[in-house]
């Protein structure tokens, strides 16, 4: 039976504070394959680790991301909301995070969040940090914005790309060809054994997300999918 990889969503979000150091750290402690990760970008075009485009949910700042210099967002907690116990944590740069993860044996996904804020240059930018730190192999790019996907293929084909997607999209592994990625990434709820099948027929792997209860992870490894991406990765390692 085929290896289906465990990986930690927004690092070990169901326990740690999401997109933390701490949250990717724990991650790797706890086993897993691999860590998706969100990526934005700061006013004067540092690339950031945080889900939402707006700070308030996860951190004690308030607005978009984009309205701040990185200097500025360092100064915000990413840890207190989360717990109390984890006051002081800020908001990852990408370069540290790679920096970090450059010697581990584990597989990156960065998130590209550019579907509400088409940042400039995003793409770029991200590149070169993992070219930087030699991580072509290990890396997959995905992102909700499929335009963005395209300007990833076009800058290096060589790292891998996944479309990312939420809804009943016909026949997504055809799609998928014609945007030129090599992977799909929809919402669990969002693939049945055809779906699988058939993007294996053309050569697409399955990277489905997020999957945190015990009976929707079971049903995935079931299915044959090729990636879990959950907040327990813990959890999904006892299943497999």
């Amino acid at each position: 039976m085929k290896k289906i990889l465990n990986i930690a969503h927004r690092g070990f979000s169901g326990f740690y504070p999401e997109n933390t150091m701490i949250a990717f750290e724990k991650a790797i402690e706890a086993g897993c394959d691999g860590i998706e990760t969100d990526v934005q970008l700061t006013k004067d075009g540092y690339a950031v680790i945080c889900h939402d485009e707006e700070l308030d949910r996860t951190t004690t700042g308030t607005g978009l991301i984009k309205d701040y210099t990185l200097e500025e967002l360092k100064k915000f907690d990413a840890g207190i909301k989360f717990g109390k116990e984890f006051k002081g944590l800020r908001i990852p740069t990408l370069e540290e995070f790679l920096k970090y993860v450059s010697d581990k044996n584990i597989i990156i996904n960065i998130e590209i969040k550019n579907s509400i804020i088409d940042y400039e240059n995003i793409e770029k930018i991200i590149y070169d940090l993992i070219e930087k730190y030699k991580l072509e192999k290990r890396a997959i790019v995905s992102t909700f914005n499929h335009y963005s996907v395209r300007r990833c293929i076009d800058l290096n084909n060589n790292i891998k790309t996944g479309v990312l997607y939420c809804d009943c999209i016909f026949e997504p592994y055809n799609y998928a060809k014609i945007v030129g990625v090599n992977a799909i990434h929809p919402g669990y709820n969002n693939v049945n054994k055809e779906i699988i099948k058939k993007a294996h027929d053309n050569n697409l792997k399955v990277n489905v997300y997020t999957v945190n209860d015990k009976e929707d992870m079971k049903k995935m490894i079931k299915l044959g999918v090729d990636a879990i991406i959950t907040n327990y990765p813990d959890l999904l390692k006892t299943l497999m």
